[in-house]
C-alpha cells in the first residue's frame, strides 16, 4: 500500500502509536502519532516506550532455550520437577515443550478462550504482582482443561509457568534472565520491565478503548513470562536481526501447530505465517496492541505500536499481508 495511507488510516482510527518499517537495516519509514500521555499533551515519539502485552512472550522462550543450550532445562523437563508441591492441578507430564507451544492444556489464570474483553478488570490485586513467585496464588486452582498434547489451546498462565521454571532452573529472578539473555545480546539498550505505576517520561501511558482511563488497575504492575515488556520500533528491528542472526532462529521458528482459527501456525513462543516464513510477534491488553513482523528472506521488519487496546490492528492489517 502506498504510505501515504497511512496517514489517513491513523487519521480515521485515531491511531495512538508508532509504526516503523525496516528494510535489511535501512528505515523506510518511522512515524509517530497521538499521545505518550494525555494528561500533559505528551506526543508520541518514534523513540517512545510501549507495553507490547503478549509479544513478551518470544522473549521468554528465548529466555527458555538459552538455559536448554545450558543443559539447566530440556525440552522434555516436566514443569512438575521443578514446581514441587506448587500448583498441584499441572499434570505431572506437562513439558516444557507443551509450555512453549500451548499444548500443555494447563487451566489458565487470564483463558483467552473464555468470555471476557480486554478492558475487563480480570486480575484482581495487580499491585502485589511484582514478581514471578507473586503469580503462584493466581495460577494455582485452576482445573486442567485438556490433556498434555492434545490441542493447541493458547495459555498466558503456562509462559508465566516458564518463567517459574526458568527462574528455578536459571537461578536468578525472571527479569534478570531475561535482561542478561536476550536484551543485552541484542543491544536493546531502549527495553526494559517497567512497572505501570512508575513510568518513565519517555514511556507511553496506556489508555482503554475510548477513554481516556489508564490501564494501570487492569494488568499485573510489572510484567512477567507472558508479556508486557515495553519496547521501541528500533530495538524490534534489533531483536529480529540479532535472533536471525543466531542458531536459534531455526529452532523457534519450526511450525508445531496449525491454528486455523488465527489463518495462523506457531512454533516456540512465535506465530509463523500461514503460507510464507513471516514471523510474527503481537500482543493486545488492555491499553496495548502490537504487531512486529519479520521477513527472513528480505530482512524486513515491520512494527506497529500503539497505547489502546485494539489500535495497532487496521494499521497492521493495511501495513502487513
Amino acid at each position: 500500500m502506498p504510505l501515504g495511507d497511512l496517514d489517513r488510516i491513523a487519521e480515521d482510527t485515531g491511531f495512538s502509536g508508532v509504526v516503523q518499517i525496516d528494510r535489511a537495516g535501512e528505515i523506510e519509514f518511522a512515524k509517530a502519532y497521538g499521545l505518550a500521555n494525555r494528561a500533559y499533551g505528551v506526543p508520541n515519539t518514534v523513540d517512545t516506550r510501549f507495553g507490547i502485552a503478549s509479544g513478551g512472550k518470544g522473549f521468554t522462550a528465548l529466555t527458555v532455550l538459552s538455559l536448554i543450550h545450558e543443559g539447566k532445562l530440556a525440552l522434555d523437563t516436566t514443569a512438575r520437577s521443578l514446581l514441587g508441591d506448587d500448583l498441584p492441578l499441572i499434570a505431572d507430564d506437562v513439558t516444557v515443550e507443551h509450555l512453549l507451544t500451548h499444548t500443555s492444556g494447563i487451566g489458565d489464570y487470564l483463558d483467552e478462550e473464555g468470555d471476557w474483553e480486554a478492558d475487563d478488570y480480570v486480575i484482581g490485586a495487580v499491585h502485589v504482582l511484582t514478581t514471578t513467585e507473586a503469580f503462584l496464588p493466581l495460577l494455582d486452582g485452576i482445573p486442567t482443561k485438556f490433556k498434555a498434547g492434545e490441542r493447541f489451546g493458547y495459555c498466558n498462565g503456562g509462559y508465566v509457568v516458564l518463567a517459574l521454571l526458568a527462574e528455578r532452573a536459571g537461578g536468578q529472578s525472571y527479569h534478570d534472565l531475561v535482561r542478561s539473555r536476550v536484551l543485552r545480546p541484542a543491544d536493546m539498550t531502549r527495553t526494559d520491565f517497567l512497572r505501570s505505576d512508575e513510568l518513565p517520561g519517555d514511556a507511553a501511558v496506556g489508555y482503554l478503548e475510548g477513554l481516556d482511563r489508564s490501564n494501570v488497575f487492569h494488568l499485573p504492575v510489572l510484567a512477567t513470562g507472558d508479556g508486557g515488556i515495553h519496547t521501541t520500533a528500533g530495538d524490534m528491528s534489533k531483536f529480529w536481526r540479532a535472533l536471525f542472526a543466531s542458531g536459534d532462529a531455526e529452532l523457534v521458528t519450526r511450525p508445531h501447530h496449525d491454528v486455523p482459527e488465527e489463518s495462523l501456525r506457531y512454533g516456540l513462543g512465535f506465530w509463523l505465517h500461514q503460507t510464507s516464513d513471516t514471523v510474527i510477534l503481537a500482543g493486545y491488553d488492555a491499553g496495548a496492541s502490537f504487531k512486529s513482523t519479520h521477513d527472513p528472506h528480505t530482512g524486513t521488519t515491520i512494527t506497529v505500536l500503539s497505547n489502546t487496546s485494539p489500535g495497532a490492528w487496521p494499521i497492521a492489517r493495511a501495513l502487513i499481508p
